[in-house]
């Protein structure tokens, strides 16, 4: 039987807090991603970051969108630490995180400690260049697509000590 597909992280392991490295406090980079095989069948994979927390993990009122990539290469086994779109695997696409531009966006939380989803999609086709879609427009593109999914979450909460006026 095959594996299931895996997403993990060298920085941080599953339900850990993500280094400050990779948030606002920080460089604001994205962490290292690495994952194994993919399923057959696999002929791109998207990759999407969200906090499902926003803006308070004790009153929730929406998904913040962190960074939209698809069309990874099916042979990709991760992206490096601080990907951008010189560094991404060719054919990569991006779409836009709720800040409303490319690339990524690292954990920035207004109150609280929140949860940072990195979600994973093997998926059976090449999607089409859509230019810069949102998270829910690449949701509604994938549908009917997804071979596999797999998860890594991190949790952040501001270091207030740290807040610059």
């Amino acid at each position: 039987m095959p594996k299931p597909l895996q997403l993990t992280s060298p920085r941080f392991g599953d339900g850990d807090t993500i280094p400050i490295a990779f948030t606002c406090e920080g460089e604001d980079k994205s962490p290292p991603l690495h994952w194994g095989e993919v399923p057959p069948g696999t002929r791109s994979l998207a990759l999407i970051v969200e906090d499902p927390d926003a803006p308070d993990p004790r009153h929730p009122q929406r998904t913040w969108c962190h960074w939209v990539l698809y069309n990874i290469p099916p042979g990709t086994r991760g992206l490096p630490e601080g990907a951008s779109a010189q560094t991404l695997p060719r054919g990569t696409l991006e779409g836009l995180n709720d800040w409303d531009r490319q690339g990524y966006g690292g954990p920035c939380p207004p109150i609280g400690r929140h949860r940072y989803v990195h979600r994973l999609y093997a998926l059976d086709t090449v999607l089409p260049d859509m230019g810069s879609p949102t998270r829910t427009q690449l949701l509604k593109a994938m549908e009917g697509h997804v071979l596999a999914e797999a998860q890594l979450l991190g949790t952040y909460e501001k270091h207030h000590a740290h807040v610059i006026a």
